[in-house]
């Protein structure tokens, strides 16, 4: 028995080879794992970060433009990223995201094992495994391979490596900060406060909970769940975020179910280089930015990008400025076209006026040579025939309108007709004792119209040139704004200032008899009183006088006939010149960046005014004091609210324009040749500001001076700019009398009685509202 019990032992397997074995692969297996992990850090399955990296994760962050008064006006980026610190992430921010998207965030070191494994038992069903940790690490240092599987393995374990390394390194307030910083909102909103302003239209710190929901919604993926194109979808999955936020205790059932009844209410803001404020503005800034970045290095030799090295600008812009001045240009342009249009029903070259057929289609054809569809169609090798055949196929297009863009159909040489017919407008706003720009506006619409108005345009500039006429004699002369002069005709002969032949220039409204002063002369912008002055101080002076108020007049003829405004300028160049008679005779280069700074605050650059005496300090005011005569008895009569002698035919019985200023304001009107150009230079002890309104092409205006004058095509824009912001009080601009300087010698008080016609139609139009 024994013996039989001793074989059946002995014929029974033993289980310490299996036991063995187990451990064995155990072992192996928690090798390979082991190995596969360190060949991952090792960057054996793709680049891996070095310390450096995750002390500073490479990111693109986008170059911030700052007014004066601390509002962000613009970006420039590769990616639309600006960093925010944890401290300006509000509370329900942070909680709805941790309740949302990792519920043991503050527990784990990076990987969520219970979640792991609960993804890998249910095959994902019942949720991911992705920490924040993770999908932070995936963001910063790993690129999307859903598509191939055995990638996508490698890919995650490289984030769960990376992830514990960001876990070692990193507090998890700094882990949140910069999962915020880095994801991808679309739109253009990259990271939390971009996203904040472009959807919401404020900064994160001031999200209220239920916004803080929806872009913590958005995380699960920003381009399906985006409120701008599935505001259902987005609600829907908003209220899930507060389901989560009640499930952990950071609300109660009662507000969960308030909160989910809450509407989304969208802020919609995009950010784009077309849209947003100062866009003209921006563009120019771009330019000077550019010029900066080639001519100052870092300090490692290489140069700063403007797009991805996080700079600061801080402009001289006030954000407020800025909209009033855009919301002027826009309500007095768009109702200005109205008429515009109208008067063009029955016009046979509309929009074009005074040129024959041949000269409308060389128009025509260098725009179609100048367009963006001629150029790509060039750069692919097309013949130039083909090209042009294009311009006459119809498509669909989406058009510019001020009743919106409009879905039309027609050929691209139709839509250059279009957009000829538009008016467009500048308007700069400057501080004349400082020289800081307050406010620039280019166009009337940036994405449909690129040109900008304000620096880049230049166009005759009309009666607005006669004062440095005048400051020219005062200064040289001591001329008097009660000098009298008579209004008849006046000649310069040929050859006396090297002009081709005799000058005898005319007054508007043909009159040429009786006496005037200088003020009411240049109030009334009466041409041969502005020829006699021109012949006392020859050509050259005041040539010489305008380059140093900073125009470039090298292409300037040096005939007579620059007093009445026949050479090009800017409304750059016009501002900062008649900010010089304000400034007491001391011009200033105007100035629109204060100081740049990089991303950690450190200044790279600090602007330092450029300045020079011009003329006088009594010159200058003598100037000043003869542009108040403008308002008070010549073409800008209507912004004392107002009407000249002959406005009696005015129909409507309305007895003033809406304007009614009574402080001093000294300006200048400007009408040139067949009404293409309307200017108003206007003037207060703080602030100059001048306004151009014309269309791209000369050959685009109105067909009289009813409306065709700068009286009624730009004075109403800066009177609309002025209302707005003399009712901000916080803005502190003046209304006070311009400075006098002491001993004034000149004699400013004129006990005039004559009135007399002025030479720009101050006639009122029927239809047009003021």
């Amino acid at each position: 028995m024994a013996q039989k019990q001793k074989k059946k032992q002995k014929s029974k397997p033993s289980k310490r080879p299996y036991i063995i074995g187990f451990w064995a692969l155990f072992g192996i297996g928690l090798l390979a794992v082991v190995l596969v992990f360190l060949l991952a850090s090792w960057g054996a399955f793709g680049k891996m970060p070095e310390f450096e990296e995750l002390e500073n994760p490479e990111t693109n962050l986008a170059t911030e433009i700052f007014s004066s008064d601390g509002e962000t006006i613009g970006k420039y980026y590769s990616e639309n990223r600006t960093p925010i610190k944890y401290e300006d992430l509000p509370d329900h921010l942070v909680e709805a995201l941790v309740a949302t998207e990792d519920e043991r965030f503050y527990k784990h070191a990076g990987i969520d094992a219970k979640g792991t494994l609960r993804a890998a038992v249910y095959l994902g069903t019942r949720g991911g495994a992705s920490t924040i940790t993770q999908q932070l690490s995936k963001l910063l240092f790993t690129e999307d391979v859903a598509n191939n599987t055995f990638a996508r393995i490698m890919q995650k374990i490289k984030e769960w490596v990376i992830a514990t390394r960001l876990e070692r390194q990193y507090t998890k307030e700094e882990i949140i900060t910069m999962y915020f910083n880095k994801y991808d909102f679309v739109y253009q909103a990259v990271g939390i406060r971009s996203a904040s302003k472009i959807y919401f239209g404020k900064e994160a710190k001031n999200l209220s909970i239920e916004e803080s929901a929806v872009l913590v919604a958005m995380l699960k993926n920003a381009a399906l769940y985006n409120p701008v194109r599935r505001p259902v979808l987005v609600k829907q999955r908003r209220n899930q975020v507060f389901v989560q936020m009640r499930k952990n205790g950071y609300i109660s059932e009662r507000e969960e179910d308030s909160l989910q009844q809450l509407p989304l209410n969208l802020d919609f803001s995009p950010e784009g280089h077309d849209e947003g404020m100062a866009t003209y503005f921006r563009v120019y800034l771009q330019g000077f930015m550019q010029d900066w970045i080639e001519k100052n290095p870092k300090p490692d030799g290489s140069n700063y990008s403007l797009y991805r090295d996080g700079l600061k600008i801080y402009t001289t812009l006030d954000s407020k400025m800025q909209q009033y001045a855009e919301s002027a240009v826009e309500r007095h342009i768009s109702h200005l076209q109205k008429e515009f249009d109208r008067q063009n029903k029955n016009n046979k070259t509309a929009p074009f006026r005074d040129i024959n057929k041949d000269q409308v289609s060389a128009i025509i054809n260098s725009a179609m040579r100048r367009s963006v569809r001629w150029k790509q169609m060039a750069n692919k090798g097309i013949d130039e025939e083909e090209i042009i055949a294009s311009f006459d196929k119809e498509a669909k297009m989406r058009v510019f309108s001020w009743d919106g863009i409009k879905d039309t159909v027609m050929t691209p040489r139709d839509s250059i007709f279009y957009y000829k017919g538009f008016l467009q407008a500048g308007l700069m706003s400057m501080t004349p004792q400082t020289g800081e720009v307050k406010a620039w506006v280019g166009g009337t619409n940036f994405k449909h119209f690129k040109y900008d108005h304000v620096e880049q345009g230049k166009r005759q500039v009309g009666s607005t040139f006669k004062p440095f006429v005048y400051a020219t004699a005062i200064d040289q002369l001591k001329l008097s704004p009660c000098d009298m002069m008579p209004k008849n005709r006046f000649t310069i002969e040929k050859g006396k200032y090297g002009n081709a032949k005799d000058w005898s220039p005319s007054n508007a409204g043909g009159e040429y008899t009786g006496m005037l002063s200088l003020r009411n002369a240049l109030a009334q912008s009466v041409n041969t009183i502005t020829a006699r002055v021109i012949d006392k101080t020859g050509p050259g002076p005041v040539l010489d006088l305008v380059s140093k108020l900073g125009v470039d007049t090298k292409n300037f003829s040096n005939g007579p006939a620059i007093a009445l405004g026949t050479e090009d300028m800017s409304l750059y160049e016009m501002v900062s010149a008649y900010s010089t008679f304000v400034n007491e005779g001391v011009y200033i280069e105007p100035i629109f960046v204060n100081r740049i700074e990089d991303k950690n605050g450190t200044v790279l650059y600090q602007h330092i005014p450029k300045a020079r005496d011009v003329m006088n300090k009594e010159a200058a005011y003598v100037t000043v004091n003869l542009l108040e005569g403008v308002t008070r008895n010549g073409s800008g009569v209507r912004l004392r609210g107002t009407y000249a002698k002959d406005f009696t035919h005015y129909k409507r019985g309305v007895t003033g324009y809406p304007y009614d200023f009574k402080n001093p304001i000294a300006g200048k009107t400007g009408t040139t040749q067949n009404q293409s150009d309307g200017w108003f230079m206007g003037m207060v002890p703080n602030l100059v500001t001048g306004v151009w309104v014309g269309a791209e092409d000369r050959a685009v205006h109105f067909p009289n001076l009813t409306y065709g004058q700068g009286a009624t095509m730009a004075l109403p824009i800066w009177g609309m700019y002025m209302k707005d912001l003399y009712a901000d009080e916080d803005l502190e601009i003046s209304d006070g009398e311009f400075p006098r300087p002491d001993n004034l010698s000149i004699r400013v008080n004129c006990d005039e009685t004559e009135t007399d016609s002025t030479s720009e139609d101050n006639s009122v139009p029927d239809e047009l509202d003021f």
